[in-house]
């Protein structure tokens, strides 16, 4: 990788984790359509999958206690439809033209971004939510395989239950762990992931780890919904970047 390159990389990884630190979610939301558009898709998708596992780790262990939570009786089940569905996703990262893949990102993080301006109130209630746990880990599982990003399905589908701060975390990153940890050894078998992509992988924890401390102290200067602003203002620049194909 030449210096460019790696520069690129870090920006990227950095920016991710300075929006995980503060908001306990958004490393792949904001590092992987960068990483797509220096590296390819594959090569993003293969690149990102041991920071996830490493770092949400780290945050189902330190939230563990909400396992226990009546709202997360959905989990279980939604997880099992997600693990199903990245093996979907992963063999279309295989079989379909990577621009489809990319345009298809594109426009479901515009969706993503549509969705967060135009109905940022809407809930879920629990019952409802064990009911469509299993077809919407499905297609958060899908978007994983596929993509390398869950969060317009999972993430909507979670922060629609309007749980605690505490409660809310602990879901995403189990979501996030699981996906990752499935989708490792699905990337082997498939043939898409390289040795060189998983160095790369571990190398990436570095500016990871060193910016996450940066975004939880920016969470306690801004206000959350200043925040949410400037991170749905990128995200849908980047998703036009992806549509258009620039």
């Amino acid at each position: 990788m030449d210096v460019t390159a790696a520069l690129i990389m870090t920006a990227a990884l950095a920016a991710g984790a300075v929006v995980k630190g503060a908001t306990g979610m958004g490393l792949p939301l904001i590092a992987l359509p960068v990483l797509t558009a220096a590296f390819g898709l594959q090569h993003a998708v293969g690149l990102m999958t041991i920071p996830l596992i490493v770092t949400n780790i780290w945050q189902v262990w330190r939230f563990r206690k909400e396992a226990r939570s009546d709202r997360l009786a959905f989990m279980p089940l939604f997880l099992v439809g997600g693990a199903v569905g990245i093996g979907i996703g992963t063999w279309a990262l295989t079989t379909l033209p990577e621009r489809v893949l990319v345009l298809v990102l594109g426009l479901l993080l515009l969706a993503y971004v549509g969705l967060r301006l135009m109905a940022p109130t809407w809930s879920l209630g629990p019952d409802l939510a064990r009911r469509l746990g299993p077809p919407a880990g499905l297609g958060a599982g899908i978007l994983q395989g596929a993509t390398g990003i869950s969060s317009p399905i999972g993430v909507t589908f979670i922060h629609a239950m309007k749980l605690e701060r505490e409660a809310h975390v602990f879901a995403v990153s189990a979501m996030f762990l699981l996906f990752s940890v499935v989708q490792l050894p699905a990337l082997w078998a498939a043939g898409i992931m390289q040795p060189e992509w998983l160095l790369q992988g571990l190398l990436a924890l570095i500016p990871i780890l060193l910016f996450m401390p940066v975004g939880q102290w920016i969470s306690s200067k801004l206000s959350r919904k200043a925040f949410d602003r400037m991170i749905l203002i990128f995200l849908a620049v980047i998703g036009l970047t992806m549509v258009l194909g620039l």
